[in-house]
Parts: C-alpha cells; structure tokens; sequence
C-alpha cells in the first residue's frame, strides 16, 4: 500500500471519528437539556463547556503522559480517559431512555423524562463501576482443542495464552505480578503471549515486566509483538523483556517436543504482511507437522488455513472491550473477533485480552487468562 493511500485512510479515519465524537456529545448534551428540561442559557452554556473540554482533556493528558510519567500524569490520564468509556455508555444508556419515553408515550401515557434520566446517569454509573471492576478480576478460559497428529508429549498438556495486558501508565508491574500469580497455580507447561504486552505510551517500562520472569513453565514462554508495540517501538519493547526468559519470535519458527510454535512480528505503521506467505517462506516449516501460530490479530484467515497452520492464537480485539462495540469488531473481524472456531483441520482462537486500552473499564467482555488442553 503507498504511502498516499495511507494519508488518504488515515484522514478518513480521522473524519469519521471526529464526526462521531462530535455528534456522541452532541446526543449526550441534547439527552440532558431534554430529559431534565434546563432551559437556562447559562446552564446549557456550562454545560456544553463540559463536554468540549472533557475530550480535550484527553489528549492533553496523552501528550503530558507521553512527555513524562508522574503521579499526576498517570492520575490525569486515567481520570480523562476514563471519559470515553462513560460517554460511550451514556450514549447507549440515553438512546435506551429516548426509547422508553417513546413507548410510554405511544401507549398514551406522560412520560416523566426527569425520572428516565436520574435512572440512565444511576444505570450507566453502575454499569461503569461494574466495568471497572472487571478489569482487575480477570477470568480463566478453559478451551480444549483437537489437533490432528498431536504429539503424545503435548496430549493432557497444558498451555496458558495471555494478550493485550497494556502495561503502560495505567497497568503496572503490580498488576502483571497478580496475572503471573494466577498463570503458576495452572502449572502449565508453556506460555504464549499474542502481542500488546505494553501500552504504546512512552514512559519509565524500568521493571514494568520484571513479574515475568517468575512464570513456571518447563517449555518455555513465547512471545509476539502486536500494533501497541510498533506505536512504542519494537526496541523498547524487546529491552523491557530483555531478562524475563521470554523467547520472542520474530517471523519464525521453534520446535517443542514435536509442536512447531510459529511467531509472527505485527508490521510496523504503514506496511502490511501476508501471513500465509511469510509462513510458508520459512524453509524449516512443515505443514505436515502440527503447528501453532502467534499472531495478534485474527485476520487473513483463510491464506493461515491454507498455509497449514493447526491453531492460530490472537487478541488484539478485546472483544470490543465497551458495549456496544463488541458488534463493531464482530463486524470487522467476520466473525472471528472472539472465540473459538474450528474448519476442519484448523482452529483459531482468539482472546478478549487480559489488560485494557484508554478506559480502565471492560463493559462488553471480561479479561481473560486463556486456559488450553489439548487433544
């Protein structure tokens, strides 16, 4: 792709998603005039004030975390981001009530708008404080799969998959301490990380993946990078891992007790891969010989199969991490956004990741530790 497509689908991006921020503010300060019946220009002013500011305070707290980490910069970017998680619920939770009032009304009744509101802002704040929760209290998903020719060492085996922790201003050290914690009381005996292990932020990673160094798995642990790393840049990502023991596979391919674990590195901004083609350059790889594939993102699905992969292992979705946007990627993603799915001989599954991006809050899919069996 040249380089003028991508400044064309870069503004575009850009357009569109402006256009929605725009307009979610727009429903979100129309929602409140109307259900709560301010009529004073001085409160619809301030009130619109708000809600400029509120984005704006974003990126000012993207560009200060970016220029250097403190308490206040992480405060500041955690409380500002937090602000597009709420809207995207707000959003949700006024059209709910737009909704309401409309059947209320055309069964002949008054609808008491203030009443709706008071219960979409209570509705929309539980939901967020639930949200929050769930992103400090990841789940484990058991998932067993079968793979033609499996290797007697690998039958009954155990193998954890985590991606998308995020580490960066908001998750810490401490957070992946608690992940690692959970991974040793599975006793697996290999770990496979699908990319985004760090944010993209720039900042102090000193020790930020220390915690990964105390994983027990006689197999050893496997890593890909994702998008967020080539955002932060591939070399800081590989010094902040540098001694945890994890093995980075960088476009190839190891063999363990049998299993070929392939690792394909995410392509930097603005160039692309073709999956299928860079496995199949690989001159020790055999399609004959069950195989696994790290990749963070579940696309080129089909050129994967055909390729002769048995198990494909992605994230990168979160499973759209706030509600409604799991439909998007579901969308976007054809399906493959989150789950497992088996053709035949091949299989993939894909994570909703085990960390977040922008709001600490997960309302359309909980974390997850990826717990496999195989057979």
């Amino acid at each position: 792709m040249s380089h003028s497509s991508n400044y064309w689908l870069f503004a575009v991006f850009l357009f569109v998603f402006v256009a929605v921020l725009a307009g979610s503010h727009f429903f979100v300060f129309y929602s409140v005039v109307n259900f709560f019946k301010i009529i004073s220009y001085k409160s619809k002013l301030i009130l619109a004030l708000i809600l400029i500011l509120l984005p704006m305070f974003f990126f000012c707290a993207s560009i200060a975390a970016h220029l250097r980490e403190t308490l206040f910069t992480r405060v500041f970017y955690f409380s500002a981001s937090m602000w597009f998680g709420i809207l995207t619920e707000l959003v949700v939770g006024f059209a709910l009530g737009w909704l309401a009032v409309g059947i209320i009304r055309f069964v002949g009744y008054r609808a008491n708008t203030q009443t709706i509101g008071i219960a979409v802002i209570a509705l929309v704040l539980i939901y967020v404080s639930y949200g929050i929760f769930s992103v400090f209290n990841p789940q484990l998903k058991y998932i067993t799969v079968k793979i033609k020719d499996l290797p007697d060492d690998w039958k009954g085996k155990t193998a954890v998959q985590i991606s998308d922790v995020h580490l960066g201003h908001i998750l810490k050290a401490d957070f992946l301490h608690g992940i690692v914690g959970r991974i040793n009381e599975l006793k697996p005996e290999i770990v496979f990380i699908t990319g985004d292990l760090f944010d993209g932020m720039d900042g102090d990673l000193t020790g930020i993946a220390k915690p990964l160094e105390n994983i027990e798995a006689p197999w050893g642990m496997f890593y890909v990078t994702g998008n967020h790393e080539t955002y932060l840049g591939v070399g800081k990502a590989f010094a902040a891992i540098k001694d945890t023991g994890i093995k980075t596979l960088n476009d190839e391919k190891v063999l363990v007790n049998g299993m070929q674990i392939i690792g394909l590195s995410y392509p930097e901004r603005g160039a692309s891969k073709n999956i299928g083609e860079t496995i199949q350059s690989m001159e020790s790889f055999n399609p004959k010989i069950p195989s696994i594939l790290l990749y963070h993102s579940p696309v080129q699905i089909k050129r994967v199969k055909e390729a002769g992969i048995s198990l494909q292992l992605s994230g990168h979705t979160h499973k759209g991490q706030l509600f409604p946007l799991r439909y998007i990627t579901w969308l976007i993603y054809k399906g493959y956004d989150y789950g497992l799915h088996t053709d035949g001989d091949f299989s993939i599954y894909t994570s909703s990741g085990v960390g977040v991006w922008g709001p600490t809050m997960r309302t359309a899919a909980t974390p997850e530790i990826v717990v496999i069996k195989f057979e």
